[in-house]
């Protein structure tokens, strides 16, 4: 092809995945070229599904062939994804923002750390953001962000009702793909309600009976906040899983530990700061007890992962009668197998060969 052609090649259509539904995706446009519509539905190209790529939201795509009436397009190709996490499947974060509330439903400090083990598996930044505080006195708000920091956390502190923090929760969302997680009712629908008030989001309200908040949001969804700032409004959930983390890593989860490890390291590398010699590591923190609890949740969690490996080592899954699957032991020894076409060929061919060298002069 001549450099003319290349040259008048057009640029690429280039967007971010907003919303996955069934098999169809939003994608938000992006990019110096005016378009005459800036979303298109998508679907996926076979040949993506061939090569087991799977399109998450925040995903940056190529799309190809739009119908600019119709609004509608394929996503041709997945551009290299910068993170991805899978609760919830989110691709190119750049941060966690954790949403809780001071009151209603009420704040449980064993909840918020099991919340703040299971962001910390991510590796990726958190934001910390307590809700209606003006529900609370100053006191009880001092009270918290002191215990927080003592956590290794620095807090911030809005009410969406009267819209006190939120322009400094405004400024750490810039330029970043967020996150939220938190529990239900704590206000992640209204915070995206404040930032976009043309968006319809569903926001529910917390059940007098039992003190928690109703789930609104259905799916994983991004919302554009401001410039090249997108907010992922996740499923509310209460008990956040922790069964992935192994026992070695749990303590890198608590900035307690890791405070302490790097003033000074522990022995063996593997500690679990428990009863090991020589551990840096001591129960006079706030947290001990509950990372105590979680290790002994992981662990438990670890060995059956491990029994399970090994069951499904010694045995292999047949179908039995009317087509009903049942498990068979495996043959872990080769005198009891049968051998091969394959292997009685080359073992005949071996032969052959030995008593030809043998033979010759």
């Amino acid at each position: 092809m001549s450099t003319r052609g290349r040259l008048n090649r057009p640029a690429p259509i280039t967007g971010t995945v907003l919303a996955v539904q069934a098999n169809y995706y939003r994608v938000q446009l992006h990019g110096e070229q005016v378009y005459p519509v800036q979303q298109l539905l998508c679907t996926r190209r076979s040949r993506l599904k061939k090569q087991g790529q799977h399109v998450m939201v925040g995903d940056q795509v190529v799309v190809e062939e739009p119908d600019w009436q119709g609004q509608r397009g394929a996503i041709a190709s997945i551009l290299p994804r910068q993170s991805e996490i899978f609760r919830p499947p989110v691709a190119n974060v750049n941060q966690i923002l954790l949403m809780f509330a001071l009151a209603e439903p009420k704040l449980d400090p064993h909840q918020l750390t099991r919340f703040l083990v299971t962001a910390e598996n991510t590796h990726l930044p958190i934001i910390l953001c307590f809700n209606k505080r003006d529900l609370t006195s100053y006191t009880t708000q001092r009270a918290w962000r002191d215990r927080i920091k003592r956590w290794g956390y620095d807090p911030v502190l809005v009410s969406l009702q009267t819209g006190v923090g939120l322009k400094t929760l405004e400024r750490r969302l810039k330029q970043r793909i967020t996150v939220i997680s938190g529990l239900s009712g704590v206000g992640k629908s209204s915070l995206i309600h404040h930032f976009i008030p043309e968006q319809e989001v569903r926001v529910g309200c917390v059940s007098q009976r039992w003190g928690q908040g109703r789930h609104t949001t259905r799916h994983v969804e991004l919302f554009e906040v401001g410039e090249e700032a997108f907010l992922a409004d996740t499923p509310g959930f209460n008990q956040p899983s922790v069964d992935t983390i192994l026992p070695p890593q749990l303590g890198h989860c608590f900035p307690e530990i890791r405070q302490q490890l790097q003033q000074s390291q522990c022995q063996f590398k593997d500690c679990l700061h428990v009863n090991e010699p020589n551990c840096v590591i001591r129960g006079d923190w706030e947290r001990y007890p509950d990372y105590l609890s979680l290790l002994s949740e992981v662990t438990e969690a670890h060995t059956k992962r491990q029994m399970q490996s090994a069951s499904e080592a010694r045995t292999k899954r047949k179908s039995g009668k009317r087509g009903k699957p049942q498990d068979e032991p495996k043959l872990e020894t080769k005198r009891y197998r049968r051998p091969s076409r394959r292997q009685l060929q080359q073992s005949l061919q071996n032969i052959d060969i030995e008593s030809l060298e043998h033979l010759s002069p």
